[in-house]
């Protein structure tokens, strides 16, 4: 009976969270996702992603409770060098045929000083999930000139490519990796609020 109970209780609260939590979907054309690593020790390359999409459900104004979904189209990835985008696309990085999405799901949104947040979620990488955390900052919360009510948010952190299967390596003269290690990601993400 105490099962059946608590089996209860959790539905109710699942189905209470479903009718009040408020929908959020990334609005593409006012966001971005880049990131930027090291060349030969001494410069970086960026690139983007053009193809993503993302929603974001949260009870609460201040977004504390935010349960966050989000995946890119690793396909999409543009660094201006059709070659280099090429290869970053082969099984020396993330093979894209045979695992075209890099999805992540939310753990926890924690508030931490002000408009600042730690993002803690999944993040899956070919066929390796591991968790992530990136810090924050929201932006606020404004109406546009068409009554659409939008969320902004700057995503950063980094992560380790070889961690996610990204091994591919080449030394310099010097001994140094042609490509670093280490990958920063920056996401400036605008949400429009469901109607």
């Amino acid at each position: 009976m105490k099962k059946i109970l608590v089996g209860i209780s959790l539905l109710v609260s699942s189905f209470s969270f479903a009718q009040s939590a408020k929908n959020w979907k990334v609005d593409n054309v006012h966001s971005s996702v880049r990131f930027s690593v090291s060349h030969l020790v001494i410069s970086e390359v960026e690139g983007i992603f053009k193809v993503y999409d993302g929603t974001i459900s949260s009870t609460k104004d201040d977004f504390s409770d935010a349960q966050i979904d989000f995946n890119i189209d690793v396909a999409s990835i543009n660094t201006e060098n059709s070659m280099r985008d090429n290869h970053l696309k082969s099984d020396d990085f993330f093979n894209t045929d045979k695992f075209p999405k890099m999805t992540f799901k939310s753990i926890s949104f924690k508030k931490k000083a002000g408009n600042m947040y730690e993002l803690t979620g999944n993040l899956t990488i070919r066929d390796v999930t591991k968790k992530a955390v990136f810090s924050v900052k929201y932006g606020g919360t404004q109406k546009d000139g068409y009554g659409n009510t939008k969320a902004g948010f700057k995503v950063t952190g980094s992560i380790n490519r070889f961690d996610y299967g990204l091994k591919w390596n080449a030394l310099t003269e010097a001994g140094g990796a042609t490509v670093g290690k280490e990958v920063e990601l920056v996401g400036n993400l605008e949400f429009a609020l469901a109607k």
